[in-house]
């Protein structure tokens, strides 16, 4: 009988919890609750610094370091090469694009850019000056390197 009663009083105290409602919490939110719209944070400053800046790793694209606000670049024209391209960089003292950014896909050179490389945008971005939305714990290479926790190198088998 005791044990039929706890069942029923651990029963009935679980539907008691069950029916208070409870608000899922979302940390991007802060104390907005999800039924509601949060107001948009500022829009952070895009860094102008032009500044080069170092890559993680060895394929990253380079990032964008000044404004590009009003730049057109659409399949009628690429405001980044009138800089950046090869025939203006050493006027302009901006870095040329890549030699990879004139082959096509099948590795083929062109005269001009490859239409799969002309949306600048697509790799390249411009930096901002705003606080990171969560912790990052990102080391490069080198750095893993110089303390010795890289992985080891596996031996090639013979």
């Amino acid at each position: 009988m005791r044990a039929a009663l706890a069942i029923l009083a651990f029963c009935a105290a679980g539907a008691a919890f069950a029916a208070q409602p409870v608000e899922p919490y979302d940390p991007m939110r802060g104390d907005v609750p999800l039924t509601e719209e949060p107001r948009p944070a500022p829009m952070p400053t895009v860094e102008n610094k032009d500044i080069k800046r170092g890559r993680a790793w060895a394929m990253q694209p380079p990032t964008i370091p000044h404004k590009i606000d009003n730049y057109q670049v659409d399949r009628h024209a690429n405001k980044c090469m009138t800089c950046h391209s090869r025939t203006r960089a050493p006027e302009s003292q901006a870095p040329a694009v890549s030699i990879t950014h004139y082959q096509d896909r099948d590795g083929n050179f062109l005269a001009d850019i490859a239409p799969r490389r002309y949306f600048c945008e697509q790799c390249h971005v411009p930096q901002t000056e705003a606080k990171p939305l969560v912790e990052n714990t990102f080391q490069d290479v080198d750095t893993l390197l110089r303390r010795g926790e890289a992985p080891a190198k596996k031996k090639p088998k013979k």
